[in-house]
């Protein structure tokens, strides 16, 4: 089997070949739902902000300590810069797990700014090509979280691409990688199918789940390819706000 995408957002790697299992959106019974996934989730959210608000914590203490003064800068620098990383994941979530029934809608530029707030600064670099499009919540939600899996299959650094077309009614929501150990680890194919996880890492697990179940609320599929060194994701989605203009949420 394979996966092909038209030229207009094609990562520039070609045909890759598609994992032996189908990436399943018509499943009748959700492996994964209610309380239990609203846990999953939780403890996910818990687990971004225990680092940065650890820092500050650190941060704090050292000026508290009578014999750290020397260290002051470091230590306002630390609380600065951890405070940040706080902002930056509490605004990504509420879009990337809120929910989608809002009739808020999200410009492109604007969705850069939150996967930048948490990507900048690491190995990878994040080629934004979605232009100045406007973006349903529900896509907006699709599309970040699809971003972000992009980056994150390339945990030694190397190039993610993250393109988005709309045609024919539909959205195409496109993230290449390619770099050295590009890969998606075990966990996230297991969510991105669907699947209930029986080994590993739910936090490795839940996000790629969340992206899932959010092409299947939308009636749409998902595509992962993999080869060595590159990893390709693809989220087709109904598209039912095809090139609507932007309206600024502060104009309203």
């Amino acid at each position: 089997m394979t996966l092909t995408f038209s030229k207009s957002c094609a990562p520039r790697f070609g045909i890759m070949t598609v994992s032996d299992d189908t990436l399943d959106l018509s499943a009748a019974d959700l492996p994964v739902d209610g309380a239990e996934l609203a846990a999953f989730i939780a403890a996910k959210l818990c687990h971004d902000f225990i680092s940065p608000a650890g820092a500050v914590m650190s941060g704090l203490d050292l000026l508290d300590d009578p014999s750290a003064q020397d260290m002051r800068d470091d230590a306002l620098g630390l609380i600065r810069q951890s405070a940040a990383k706080m902002v930056a994941l509490v605004h990504f979530a509420r879009v990337a797990f809120g929910a989608a029934t809002s009739s808020e809608q999200f410009s492109g530029a604007e969705l850069h700014g939150l996967v930048a707030g948490l990507t900048d600064g690491g190995r990878a670099t994040l080629d934004w090509r979605v232009g100045d499009q406007v973006f349903s919540k529900l896509q907006a939600r699709a599309l970040i979280n699809l971003a972000y899996l992009t980056v994150s299959a390339l945990p030694m650094g190397g190039a993610a691409v993250v393109t988005v077309r709309r045609e024919g009614g539909q959205l195409f929501l496109v993230g290449s990688a390619e770099g050295a150990r590009a890969r998606l680890k075990a966990e996230a194919v297991v969510g991105l199918k669907g699947e209930r996880l029986t080994e590993g890492l739910a936090g490795q697990w839940i996000q790629p789940y969340w992206l899932w179940l959010t092409a299947r609320e939308a009636g749409g599929r998902l595509d992962l390819a993999t080869e060595e060194g590159r990893v390709a994701l693809m989220a087709r989605l109904p598209d039912g706000n095809e090139q609507t203009a932007f309206v600024d949420p502060t104009l309203r």
